[in-house]
């Protein structure tokens, strides 16, 4: 019964989620077409209210843990579901992502996503995804923020493995900026696939920096150490074997 009612709940949640979205985007638009500080306004609105509708209707509560970054740096997390992404966005001040081609098609998300910097990139073209990559965030410099990459490049269910891909050591290298390492249980509670959410805390970790000047090989291990201790960490935490 308790599963059922928690079932209930999160596709009630989901359904005013995906409406909330639409909501938003259409009152900020006027701001957002004037000012990209409006786009900017509008994802920190949508992901506030995210959060606060998720502990409403399926008690799950969001903790942003570690001291968050404000200036220009690079951004390694951990991904294991959409609610990584708000909880990462919402607590930057001026984030920007590097994500998936096909999603600047995307109704309102790829227009906003466009709007605040994002990079697009195309999957599976690996050394011209990279290059292209590379071209984009360099043109793009002027635009004040933290860009954001997911260093395995997409979602990773909590227990399973994914190799660290070397196109977030490429950016390291080519920012030469900090970059900060983000570690995350937030898939116990939103799952990857699937609809029920999850009672308890969800919880996404801002790691100190590994600053600019390693050599690839040395950044990419860096990286991944931190990322997967402070991820099975906060999981055991949270109860995950």
């Amino acid at each position: 019964m308790k599963t059922f009612v928690q079932t209930l709940l999160s596709t009630v949640f989901i359904l005013q989620m995906y409406l909330a979205m639409a909501v938003v985007a259409i009152v900020y638009f006027p701001y957002a077409l004037l000012h990209r500080d409006g786009a900017v306004a509008a994802c920190h609105a949508y992901c506030r209210w995210v959060c606060f509708s998720l502990r409403l209707i399926c008690g799950l509560k969001t903790e942003v843990r570690g001291t968050v970054p404000t200036g220009e740096m690079l951004i390694a997390p951990k991904h294991q579901s959409f609610l990584d992404i708000i909880m990462i966005y919402g607590a930057l001040p001026r984030g920007k992502f590097v994500m998936k081609a096909i999603l600047g098609w995307a109704p309102f998300l790829g227009w906003y996503a466009k709007r605040i910097g994002c990079i697009f990139v195309n999957r599976g073209k690996r050394g011209a995804a990279i290059t292209k990559m590379l071209a984009d965030v360099k043109s793009g410099a002027s635009l004040p923020g933290q860009l954001i990459i997911y260093p395995q490049g997409t979602r990773v269910a909590p227990g399973d493995q994914r190799p660290y891909k070397i196109g977030t050591a490429v950016l390291y290298s080519q920012l030469q900026q900090p970059c900060i390492p983000v570690g995350a249980n937030v898939g116990l509670f939103w799952p990857k696939r699937g609809i029920l959410r999850h009672r308890g805390t969800a919880v996404v970790e801002f790691l100190p920096a590994i600053p600019p000047g390693l050599t690839n090989d040395a950044f990419m291990a860096e990286l991944e150490a931190r990322v997967e201790t402070s991820s099975n960490a906060l999981m055991a935490e949270a109860g995950f074997k």
